[in-house]
């Protein structure tokens, strides 16, 4: 039974990456829409969020993981403030959220919501995820593979997007003082 409940959420946020994929194809035909490219970068995260949804069940199938009740606790309470996080982003960006590096000539700059004290709180919101999802059945490898993964592609896809948003003096004013994804600290 923990193995179909653990299987639907890899199932369920699989489809959420797909839906997210779809939005973003639709607004970077956007007129004035730049599109930063990043060949390598994006097929990289596309493979890493592949992974994602695939090597926990992998994992937990093959080594037979034990549902550990308590880590799939916290596991959940983790997803479910990753959750919060996603939503409270997600509606302060707006049509300006995309899964690349879109800018615009008439792009608003957002300062409200969590990034009144961060400048990435969706990338915190994926680290979360990537580090919680997999424990939730005791996947304990592929969160920790994954995880090292996702922090090798941050550390290349954060200023490639900062780089490109740097062009616009008023992000760079808004978020010169401001931390990458923990405030006051990262």
């Amino acid at each position: 039974m923990t193995i179909a409940v653990f299987a639907a959420l890899l199932l369920l946020t699989g489809l959420m990456r797909l839906i997210e994929v779809w939005v973003s194809v639709r607004r970077m035909r956007a007129p004035g829409a730049h599109i930063t490219p990043e060949p390598v970068l994006f097929a990289a995260m596309a493979a890493l969020h592949t992974g994602f949804v695939t090597l926990p069940l992998v994992e937990v199938l093959l080594w037979e993981r034990p549902f550990v009740p308590w880590l799939a606790g916290l596991s959940v309470a983790v997803l479910a403030a990753a959750t919060a996080l996603r939503w409270w982003t997600l509606r302060t960006l707006g049509r300006s959220w995309n899964v690349r590096v879109v800018v615009a000539e008439d792009m608003r700059i957002v300062t409200g919501g969590p990034y009144r004290w961060i400048r990435h709180p969706n990338y915190l919101v994926v680290i979360l995820e990537i580090a919680a999802l997999p424990l939730f059945h005791n996947a304990w490898v592929a969160a920790t593979i994954l995880s090292l993964v996702n922090a090798a592609v941050l550390a290349r896809r954060i200023p490639t997007e900062e780089a490109a948003l740097s062009a616009f003096p008023a992000w760079r004013e808004a978020m010169e003082h401001k931390k990458r994804l923990i405030p006051g600290v990262l």
